[in-house]
């Protein structure tokens, strides 16, 4: 019997279903992370923010975190989503907040997985890029950039 990836919804909106994001959740373990799952936080800025001080020593909130399990067997590891930073950038970007929530926790698994758009030339981009189309998302955190 295999895990099963995990959403845990500490905020609440109207504009996503949880069924939704708990498939997309499991879609992403399977075909992104070779079947090992993950745990994703949905929380808000002030959560984010406190996650980002205590353990990056950021004092700032912020969109998505990723923390690596650092293992290649076994779950990838945790994310956390601030569905606050998740609705300011769906309204700016024109679509809805459940599209921002998964272009979220794609680049956060896609972080889960090693790659870092900031050190890899590119090679970040070109997947997530790739998976957005897969998964007919609008545009991502790295192509807005």
């Amino acid at each position: 019997m295999s895990l099963a990836s995990t959403v845990i919804f500490h905020n609440n909106s109207r504009q996503i279903s949880k069924r939704d994001m708990r498939a997309y959740a499991e879609r992403l373990a399977n075909q992104l992370g070779g079947g090992r799952p993950f745990c994703c936080l949905i929380a808000g800025d002030a959560q984010l923010r406190r996650l980002n001080r205590q353990f990056l020593g950021k004092d700032h909130a912020t969109d998505v975190l990723s923390f690596p399990s650092g293992s290649p067997t076994g779950t990838l590891g945790d994310l956390a989503i601030s569905l606050d930073r998740a609705r300011v950038q769906a309204d700016e970007h024109g679509h809805p907040l459940s599209f921002e929530v998964k272009i979220l926790m794609l680049h956060g698994v896609l972080h889960l997985l090693g790659l870092d758009h900031e050190r890899d030339r590119g090679t970040m981009r070109r997947i997530e890029t790739q998976w957005r189309r897969k998964l007919q998302l609008p545009a991502g955190l790295i192509e807005r950039q």
